[in-house]
């Protein structure tokens, strides 16, 4: 497996030190990206929520996306509680500019839902993402995520309603080819 195919990516808790790197989705609209940035924003939420939990808890948490040294970003997840007797975990993921597009993407998505599927009972892990967003529509793919439609106005950006994209993996599309 080359770089370019997310050789190499973990997922692992945050540490404190990974806190500047999370800060800057939230302080810097070129570090967010194009899709993920929806105007300033408290830049100290992420450490809040680190010194409470570590960034994981029982209804969801973050871990940082990580090669060697270098941390390129987080991917999060949280409980979407469907029934009194079920729920599913939505996914996403947030790197910096230079992560993305070397499969980094692809390969910690499909870490995360390994992990999910591998430590807790859920059946259906899903996400979404802008219609526009057609690199996170392949990333997903590539991970075996199905799409199932189209979510419309889904979410206010840069000054617009826009369209969603909705996937979803279940248990069984873990390991087909």
């Amino acid at each position: 497996m080359s770089e370019r195919d997310g050789a190499g990516v973990v997922l692992r808790p945050v540490y404190e030190e990974d806190l500047a790197v999370f800060e800057r989705f939230l302080t810097d609209p070129e570090a967010a990206g194009p899709f993920q940035w929806y105007g300033w924003a408290d830049p100290a939420r992420f450490r809040r929520e680190w010194q409470e939990d570590g960034m994981i808890g029982e209804d969801g948490g973050r871990l940082a996306v990580a090669t060697g040294p270098d941390v390129h970003g987080f991917v999060g997840w949280r409980k979407r509680v469907v029934s009194r007797s079920s729920y599913c975990w939505v996914v996403g993921i947030q790197l910096l500019p230079e992560a993305r597009g070397r499969g980094v993407g692809t390969r910690a998505q499909e870490l995360l839902v390994r992990h999910l599927f591998a430590h807790t009972p859920v059946e259906r892990v899903q996400a979404d993402t802008e219609v526009e967003n057609v690199a996170e529509q392949r990333a997903l793919e590539k991970c075996g995520f199905t799409r199932e439609g189209v979510l419309r106005r889904i979410v206010f950006r840069d000054g617009q309603w826009r369209d969603g994209v909705l996937y979803s993996m279940v248990r069984g599309d873990l390991d087909r080819p």
